[in-house]
């Protein structure tokens, strides 16, 4: 029902940035809160970010505020995250998922995943 594809994760230096963007397929995008997770080498899968369905309402874990922004462009079917001061320790591979319940941060609230993006800061 709903196909997420990620995009834009690339090898960047400590300092830089990146933004991901994920495009969804179905044709009740704006229903479904988005959220971000990642998953670095070694280590288990993390949420990162949501956003709920208009928009209004965002959430992050704290390793990311003040640095990440998570944003939706539900004209265009597309969530995305914004990454800035990047570290090292945010090298991930980095899923985009769909949800049910807006500002939930367990992965059982979301029902669609994407195949995830490759970041990957140098220090």
């Amino acid at each position: 029902q709903v196909q997420l594809v990620e995009s834009g994760g690339g090898l960047v230096q400590a300092g830089g940035s990146l933004r991901l963007s994920c495009v969804a397929s179905g044709r009740t995008f704006s229903r479904y809160p988005m959220a971000w997770f990642r998953h670095p080498p070694g280590k288990e899968r993390e949420f990162v970010a949501t956003i709920s369905g208009s928009g209004g309402s965002t959430y992050y874990t704290t390793s990311v505020k003040g640095r990440f922004t998570i944003s939706r462009d539900n004209a265009k079917n597309t969530v995305y995250l914004q990454m800035n001061s990047l570290k090292p320790e945010d090298t991930a591979v980095y899923y985009c998922a769909a949800g049910v319940v807006p500002g939930i941060a367990t992965e059982s609230n979301y029902n669609y995943w994407g195949q995830g993006t490759q970041v990957t800061v140098s220090s």
